[in-house]
Formats: structure tokens, sequence, C-alpha cells
């Protein structure tokens, strides 16, 4: 049987490949061909193929292609192993300090303000830790949707998560609106806001 590694990015995981000396072939597997890839890839798992799924950073079907695809194995009775991958998600909450008995991951932030400021009223009043994936370009304007409604509650920004500039940033919407306003943020962003006390 061969083995054929499905990568969002083939130029990013063809450096991690060739480091590891892996040397197989590889095809894009991302948001936009997921449903036609799911589909092929299904077909030569049926017919004995082993395939490994891996993507540019995170886990695959957290928040990244993949579970098109786990729902297609199961559908056909196709088994499958997963093996846990570095989780931006489960790194900023650890990192954050807040409380990690309860949480809520909300995805990505919507991109309009209307939708952001229902997404606070909402799950962030919630006694849970919230977490959501944001832009840094829509940074900003998040802490500034968010003041009135989360008030005095401890927002964490964790920054490109396990790279060279990593950076855990606390404080109230405020506190950090200042922060970001006078240094832009870049890279990968997870917005945490802590659990509601009362």
């Amino acid at each position: 049987m061969s083995i054929s590694s499905r990568a969002e990015d083939t130029r990013h995981s063809g450096i991690l490949l060739k480091h590891y000396q892996i040397a197989k072939p590889f095809i894009s597997y991302h948001e936009h061909n997921e449903a036609m890839r799911s589909a092929q890839l299904v077909e030569r798992l049926a017919a004995g193929e082993k395939i490994a799924l891996i993507t540019d950073a995170g886990m695959p079907g957290l928040s990244d292609p993949g579970a098109r695809l786990i729902r297609e194995c199961i559908k056909r009775g196709l088994d499958f192993t997963i093996i846990p991958g570095p989780s931006s998600i489960l790194t900023a909450l650890v990192g954050s300090g807040f409380s990690c008995e309860k949480f809520f991951f909300g995805g990505f932030l919507p991109v309009k303000a209307a939708g952001a400021n229902a997404n606070c009223a909402l799950p962030w009043s919630a006694r849970k830790t919230s977490i959501y994936f944001e832009s840094p370009y829509r940074l900003t304007k998040t802490l500034k949707a968010s003041i009135d409604i989360l008030q005095d509650r401890q927002l964490c920004v964790a920054r490109e998560l396990t790279k060279k500039f990593e950076e855990f940033r606390r404080g109230t919407a405020v506190e950090l609106l200042t922060h970001y306003e006078k240094r832009p943020p870049k890279g990968e962003i997870v917005l945490l806001v802590s659990a509601r006390q009362s």
C-alpha cells in the first residue's frame, strides 16, 4: 500500500516533509477543494491506500479542513486514526491563566461589527472562558465593540503561539485597546475572555 499526504498548503508542508526526509507524494486539501478532494480520498482509502492528512499549523478538523473527510470515512465504515496535533485553542487557554474547567470555543469572530456585538452579548456573558480566533486587522475594532459589554472582565490576546514572537497580553478591553492602538498586532491571534464571576 502506498502512503500519501494531504496538506492545506503544499509549499509549507513540503518544507516540513523535506526537513524530516519524508519523500511521499502529496496534494493540497483546503477549504476551497475539500468537498471534491474528500470524495476522491474516500475512494482511495476504500481501495486500500493509506493517507495522512496534515495541516500547516493546528490540528486537522478543528477550525482546519478535515471534518468532512472524517464524516465521509464514518459513513463508509472506513477506519481512521487521530493523532492529536498542537492546538492554539488549548495552548491559549492554558497560557491565559483563565479557568480551564469549562470553556466555549466560538471559532472565528464574525466580520461585521453587528455580528461581533451579538457574539459579545451571548457566549461572552457565560460563566466559562470564551475563546475566539481573530484577525490582527480587526482586533482593535473587536476590542472597541466589547468595552461596554465586558467592562472590567479580563481578556487575553494570545498571539503567534509557539513562534519566535509569542505573546500573552492580559487586561481589560480598554487596556488592551490602548496597547494595540499604539502597537498594531501582527500574526495569528487567539482572543480569550475570562468567565463571568456573578
